[in-house]
């Protein structure tokens, strides 16, 4: 749904933002939903990277310039000025010179582009084949600038390295077979006998798809990892910029930090008296343990757990609308998807197209189980799909006609969005979808989860002591080796699991708390308002104005939720 008829200033500077950048980052375009660029690949080399940036300049020079006209004018400038500054400041950093993490950096938006293109018919395949053409071009790009960040002595950490290379080696099938992309032109369908010349060009760009993953593997495991750094911890002068990025605002971390401490206890209590209610007189670990294994409360089989996740979604949508949301016809299908091996451990959300051809999807990895407990998997679904992260992100894309294209496509905060998403999952209980205690334990599980990353991720990078008064480590500096076994016993997921999420927080410096702060900043917001309201506070018409807001740096949703 495209914006039509005449746009203002403001609104046509964005316009011509996003389409510069959709050529200048055909990946990033993609995974926005942008059409026109599947065909394309990115190019991450430092002169690409300077190219990007200096888009980024130029267009705040504009947005400098324009008076806004309206509300809705403001708004979209003030989002657009604070994600282009951060851009800009990461740029001059030289983040884009150490992008490399086992999650959300180009080494894996390479590949995971190929799951959010269609493969319906010969034009599309054709797409396909020459996108994937592209990827040998697309790694020597980024690694160039690697080298560059390298020789500048600007480099990503050397656990990110070298997992990075075992993703590369999965994917490339030295590890797991069959390749990724050739198990993708795989997918080709065999009854076109008529077109064994796309076979073979897919086939052929597979092989060297392939290939170029496994020298990139080669690459980050014998030249980049011993240039690498060896110290996982950022420090607090990058943690703060990467914390602006993820948030939209500055924060005191040692606040966050010690909140996140007494967030913890108050759900763990919680845990517990849940439990109590599930196996009376058992320990949480013995009720998360039943939960588990009880054949009873699991699905046997991936596609009938991908079918239970789409049934799941699909009754939500048709219970919320109308009672709790308001919610439109294109956004009431999403579907479920299950996740290509090799990936980071956990769901995902991939937004609609901005035409909605593409639906909007959520994927599960399944980590090679083949059996599923339910009782952590309701709220994640909440989280991923509806009311969570499809509900908000695809009612953008339907708001063609009143948000700015930046806004819909380009202003990506996850502390609004992932704050959204965790709060979606509490909502849902205060809403009675979690009235089993099995899933009342989820979602605390979950709520848990996301609070030990609080400590953990601000903790080893700050380099902060664990409080003298905790059992754990007590009085101790936080340390890398120490994060696992606080997981586990905090997190309640499976240790492979965790395992990869600890990666991910020492890769990610900012990201793991966004999600429990960003629901913070919700709720604190939902409390203002009810105050302000008294008797006549409108739930539903409060989550109908946070949807349509579009997405925004935690200090400007405060302002602009809370004006009277």
């Amino acid at each position: 749904m495209v914006n039509a008829g005449p746009l203002s200033p403001v609104y046509e500077l964005a316009d011509r933002y996003v389409d510069r950048s959709a050529v200048l980052d055909p990946i990033l375009a993609t995974s926005r939903g942008v059409v026109g660029h599947d065909a394309e690949m990115t190019d991450y080399s430092p002169e690409a990277q300077a190219t990007r940036a200096a888009l980024d300049r130029e267009t705040l020079a504009e947005l400098s310039q324009l008076r806004p006209l309206t509300a809705a004018d403001r708004i979209a400038v003030e989002v657009m000025r604070e994600r282009l500054e951060v851009a800009v400041d990461q740029y001059e950093a030289g983040e884009r010179l150490r992008d490399l993490r086992i999650i959300g950096s180009p080494y894996q938006s390479i590949r995971q582009c190929f799951d959010l293109m269609a493969s319906t018919t010969d034009q599309d395949w054709e797409i396909v084949a020459t996108r994937m053409e592209s990827v040998p071009r697309a790694l020597r790009s980024f690694e160039a600038a690697l080298r560059e960040g390298a020789e500048r002595g600007i480099v990503a950490a050397r656990r990110q390295a070298l997992s990075c290379a075992e993703q590369g080696s999965t994917w490339s099938g030295q590890k797991e077979s069959p390749a990724f992309f050739l198990s993708l032109a795989a997918r080709y369908p065999a009854a076109r006998e008529s077109n064994d010349r796309l076979r073979r060009r897919l086939e052929s760009a597979a092989v060297k798809a392939s290939q170029a993953y496994a020298e990139a593997a080669r690459f980050l495991r014998e030249e980049y990892a011993p240039r690498a750094a060896p110290r996982d911890a950022v420090g607090s002068e990058r943690y703060q910029l990467w914390t602006r990025a993820f948030l939209g605002s500055t924060i005191d971390l040692t606040d966050a930090y010690r909140w996140g401490w007494d967030e913890l206890h108050r759900i763990e209590e919680r845990m517990a008296s849940v439990a109590e209610r599930i196996l009376p007189g058992e320990s949480l670990t013995a009720v998360i343990h039943r939960l588990e294994t009880d054949p009873k409360r699991s699905i046997n089989g991936v596609e009938a757990f991908r079918q239970w996740l789409q049934e799941l979604m699909d009754r939500t949508i048709g219970e919320l609308d109308g009672r709790h949301f308001d919610i439109a016809e294109p956004v009431k299908r999403v579907e479920a998807m299950i996740a290509p091996p090799g990936g980071a451990a956990a769901m995902y959300y991939t937004r609609p197209s901005e035409d909605f051809k593409r639906p909007g999807r959520t994927w599960y990895p399944t980590l090679g189980k083949t059996r599923f407990p339910l009782w952590g998997e309701v709220s994640t679904a909440y989280h991923e799909g509806v009311p969570g992260h499809h509900l908000q992100l695809a009612q953008l894309t339907y708001r063609a006609a009143e948000l700015s294209r930046f806004q819909r496509l380009a202003a990506a905060i996850p502390g609004c969005t992932e704050g959204w998403a965790l709060y979606a999952e509490r909502l849902m209980g205060e809403l009675g979808y979690l009235e089993d205690p099995d899933y009342e334990l989820g979602m605390l599980r979950a709520q848990a989860f996301r609070a030990m990353r609080v400590i953990v991720d601000i903790g080893v990078h700050l380099g902060l002591a664990i409080p003298s008064s905790e059992a754990y480590h007590g009085g101790e500096t936080w340390r890398p080796e120490l994060m696992l076994a606080f997981a586990v016993e905090h997190g309640h997921e499976p240790e492979d699991f965790l395992r990869s999420e600890v990666d991910r927080y020492l890769g990610w410096p900012g990201q793991a708390i966004c999600y429990k702060l960003g629901e913070r900043a919700w709720l604190g917001i939902r409390e203002q308002a009810r105050k302000r309201a008294g008797k006549t506070f409108d739930l539903k018409g409060f989550h109908s104005r946070a949807l349509n807001l579009g997405p925004m740096g935690l200090e400007q949703l405060e302002r602009e939720m809370t004006q009277a």
